[in-house]
Parts: C-alpha cells; structure tokens; sequence
C-alpha cells in the first residue's frame, strides 16, 4: 500500500479503497459510484472522484479539503460536489477562502448542505441518501444506493415474445425498487445501528475505535465512538452482507485487531465481519 493509492477491499461486485486510523486518517472511495466518503488530510487516490461526502470536520477526516482541490486543478479532473452537514458549511467556505487567499490561486468546487433524508445522484444509477449520526461534533452518515428493477412476479418465466406482448398492451411488468449497496458511518456511537437501511446494506462500513478491555465502552461514549464489545450484541440483527470495520485506534497493531475478532465473534458471524485493510 502506498498513500498514493490506499487499500483496496473487494467483496463480489463491490470495491472499495482507502485508508483509516483513528486520528490519523479515514477515506474510502466507491469507484462505481463515483464517490468518496471523507478526505483525512488529502491523498491521491481521491483526486478523480467527482463526489466528496463529509460526515464531519474532525482533521483526520476533512482536513484535506484544500489539498484535494488544488490537485483537482493541476490534474484538469472537473470540480467536485462535496456533501456537508449543514452546521459546516460556513466554517468550511471560510477556510477554503483562507487558503485559496494564501495560494493565490481560486478553487473550483460545489459545497451543498445536506440534512438527513436528503439524497443526491451519483454516477449512473447509484445516489446517495444522509442518515444521522451521533458523535460529538455536528456528523451524519451517507448510503448509496443503487436503482434496480425486477419483474412482477406474474411475469416471470414468461419469453421475450411474451415479455414484449405485455409492454405492448400497456402492462407495467416490473417493480422498480433501491438496493442499500454501500452505508458508511463516520464517527459515531452504536446508536446509528437503528436505522434500517444501514443495518440491511450490502456493505456496511462502520467505525470501531476500541476494541478490548484497554478502553472500556464508556471510553468509547464518552468521545462520541464505538467500541467492538457493543457491536456484537447487534450481529443477529444485522442483515449486510458484509460488517466492514474501519477507524480502529493506532494503539491495536492488525494481528491485535485479528485476534480479538478470532476470541470474540460468534462462529456464525465470523465470515461476514472484517477489518478494513490498514498497516500492521
């Protein structure tokens, strides 16, 4: 891995790269989407991807914002759309000015407030949707979905000729519906876990900081994060393919992480609950 090019973690049709250490850095692109939740302190591999979705202003996760633009620019890559909780919006021009002022060099970008329920389109048929979070600064979390469709079951097994008849006739034959590909939290305490859509994603990337019994959950609460032993109370409830775990403290090395996961997953849940791939 390379800070040029992150990690990359796939799962069937689903490829997602990036980087994340608690206080240090969290990115994670979706290519297919086009989007890219969080910048940290700004890295390459971001640079093409024409949607930015910020859960919060922490350092470690926006601090990259300017960094990011101005390599837009000496690359000719199209001004982003970045996403933002409402509260940050301000904050966030201002410092955008600040350093466009101290570049001498104007920033090309769209900074869109968005609250919780609203969405936005993504590339082709994927967009997103907010939900809201609970860390200790204003945050929410972004789902991407994806618009599908299926026939009605009165349809199915009919042939083309059939198939065409019925559309000719004026007969709707399919159900149109969105698939919860891709939820990323953000910081945030386990309570995110009630939404629906989040718990039943394909993919859900959630933060997990604290791991054993060197930080205890009410550590965790306190500073607005999770920690792995509230997690696992919510696994049979969960219906995602895969349980992504990313943000996980600098204090655990990756075979502390791996270990812990090995003594306190329950055997059923182990092939669906993994690390995000970060350096040992």
């Amino acid at each position: 891995m390379s800070l040029a090019t992150g990690f990359t973690w796939t799962n069937n049709d689903i490829s997602l790269t990036g980087f994340s250490i608690a206080g240090i850095t969290t990115s994670v692109v979706f290519s297919a989407a086009d989007v890219c939740f969080d910048v940290g302190q700004g890295l390459p591999f971001q640079i093409p991807v024409r949607n930015i979705a910020i859960t919060h202003g922490h350092l470690d996760h926006a601090a990259g914002l300017p960094y990011l633009l101005g390599q837009k620019a000496m690359h000719g890559v199209p001004p982003p759309n970045i996403y933002l909780p409402p509260t940050l919006v301000p904050p966030m021009k201002e410092i955008l000015r600040l350093w466009s002022e101290i570049e001498d060099h104007t920033y090309d970008y769209k900074l869109e407030a968005l609250s919780p329920g609203e969405e936005r389109d993504l590339k082709g048929k994927y967009f997103l949707r907010t939900f809201p979070t609970y860390h200790r600064v204003a945050s929410q979390g972004y789902t991407v979905y994806l618009r599908k469709k299926h026939l009605l079951p009165e349809f199915r097994g009919l042939d083309h000729n059939a198939l065409g008849a019925a559309r000719r006739a004026g007969k709707t034959i399919d159900e149109h519906f969105n698939e919860a590909v891709v939820s990323f939290t953000g910081d945030t305490k386990i309570e995110v876990l009630e939404n629906e859509d989040v718990r039943k994603s394909r993919v859900l990337v959630l933060e997990c900081t604290y791991w054993d019994e060197r930080k205890t959950i009410e550590n965790a609460r306190e500073w607005g994060h999770i920690h792995l032993d509230e997690i696992i109370p919510w696994l049979d409830r969960l219906t995602c393919e895969k349980l992504l775990l990313i943000h996980s403290s600098a204090r655990y090395s990756v075979a502390q992480i791996h270990r812990i996961l090995e003594e306190k997953i329950p055997e059923r849940h182990k092939g669906r609950v993994e690390l995000f791939p970060r350096n040992p």
